[in-house]
């Protein structure tokens, strides 16, 4: 269900788009801007879905350039199943629920899943790129580079998956930081002189957890909220 949300509200943007982009150029543009408002993660590789909050502080040397920083925090589900896994790990726990198997320890049909609560924080800085052309609009686009921080608690739902999720994270969590990489961008709708509505999206490649975790995979990150404009008029001649 979640994977029909972004479509639709791309769809609906657009459509704010075309109702209020009038052409001209914007004749006010002040030296920074403030951003917080909701934000949520997609990592469809471990089934993550994260609600959370993000912000943003931007200062502008050029009306179609701003230096800034950006900081979210989220939290919600996701679901390690051993086809994630590093190939030796596999085996590992292959040969670990085969002798349970044959105790007759493992219920017919048993698929080990071990599902986790995970806290995720994002720290970037750098560019971003704006286009001006509509005097109610502002488009912008950016690199997104940055670090990300995952701190997970395995919360297992049967005996055997508790007693996996122990040898895997033997402090009851497991913590890690990486980089990450990849390009974002959205809209600022502009409402008043010091006041407008920003929806953005980032897609990110990161391979957090790489003990346990095969590969890396990519990440969705979707914002909205208001943007607060202050500072001097850097578009006056």
């Amino acid at each position: 269900m979640r994977h029909k949300i972004m479509p639709r509200l791309l769809v609906f943007l657009f459509l704010l788009l075309l109702a209020f982009a009038c052409f001209g150029q914007q004749t006010n543009v002040t030296r920074y801007d403030l951003f917080t408002g909701y934000a949520f993660l997609d990592n469809p590789a471990t089934g993550l879905f994260a609600n959370g909050f993000q912000t943003q502080i931007g200062y502008r040397p050029r009306t179609w350039l701003s230096l800034g920083f950006d900081y979210s925090v989220s939290s919600g589900n996701m679901t390690l199943t051993p086809n994630l896994l590093p190939a030796a790990l596999q085996q590992q726990l292959g040969a670990q629920l085969g002798a349970l198997a044959a105790a007759g320890q493992v219920p017919p049909g048993y698929s080990l899943v071990i599902l986790a609560s995970g806290v995720t924080q994002t720290f970037a800085v750098g560019p971003q790129f704006s286009y001006r052309h509509f005097s109610h609009v502002t488009l912008f686009v950016r690199p997104s580079l940055g670090a990300i921080h995952e701190t997970a608690t395995p919360k297992p739902k049967d005996p055997i998956a508790a007693g996996v999720a122990m040898e895997l994270a033997p402090t009851g969590k497991k913590t890690d930081i990486t980089g990450f990489y990849g390009f974002g961008g959205g809209i600022d709708f502009i409402l008043t002189r010091h006041l407008s509505l920003r929806t953005q999206a980032d897609l990110v490649w990161d391979h957090l957890f790489n003990d346990l975790l095969a590969k890396g995979s990519w990440t969705t990150r979707f914002s909205i909220g208001p943007a607060f404009n202050f500072g001097r008029n850097i578009a006056e001649k």
